[in-house]
């Protein structure tokens, strides 16, 4: 009966502090949003500092996601009623995300070294979505990006979207 009411307590935990990573990310968002676009006289501007919003509130969004995924798999992990299937399934999850992280960082730096603006990638199961700093692509622009994903990942063309923002 401990054992439950520890265990429920961990979960209680994990999701409290998920909802308030949340709740911050939004806040921060709205924020940093309504700051990065008020001009000092009061007015509005819609100029590359909102590019530079989305592409902070992305990055954000995802660093916040990932913390709770690896909350909840560090708390499977320490759970004494998890068993050792779970652990190691939870372990191998976080190291999967770890490893994404990482292509992620080293895809968006490599994307930016070809002059694009700014670059947000996110892999996941299915396939990879890439955010370029940019209105409008062209057929070569697209090709590139495309070539850099081919090659540093395992993925295959028809599972990679390239979209421009602006």
């Amino acid at each position: 009966m401990k054992e439950k009411m520890k265990s429920k307590t961990k979960k209680i935990l994990v999701l409290s502090v998920m909802i308030v990573l949340l709740v911050t990310t939004g806040v921060l968002n709205f924020v940093l949003n309504d700051k990065l676009t008020s001009a000092p006289d009061g007015s509005q501007t819609i100029d590359n500092t909102v590019t530079q919003t989305f592409f902070v509130a992305a990055r954000s969004d995802r660093q916040t996601t990932r913390e709770s995924e690896f909350l909840y798999l560090d708390a499977i992990m320490n759970s004494e009623s998890s068993s050792a299937s779970a652990k190691t399934e939870a372990e191998q999850q976080k190291m999967l995300l770890v490893k994404r992280m990482e292509k992620e960082l080293a895809l968006e730096t490599a994307i930016k070294g070809k002059g694009f603006e700014d670059a947000i990638v996110t892999i996941g199961d299915e396939g990879v979505n890439v955010v370029v700093g940019k209105a409008e692509l062209t057929i070569e622009e697209a090709n590139q990006v495309l070539a850099i994903v081919v090659t540093e990942t395992t993925f295959k063309p028809n599972a990679i979207k390239v979209i421009p923002y602006v």
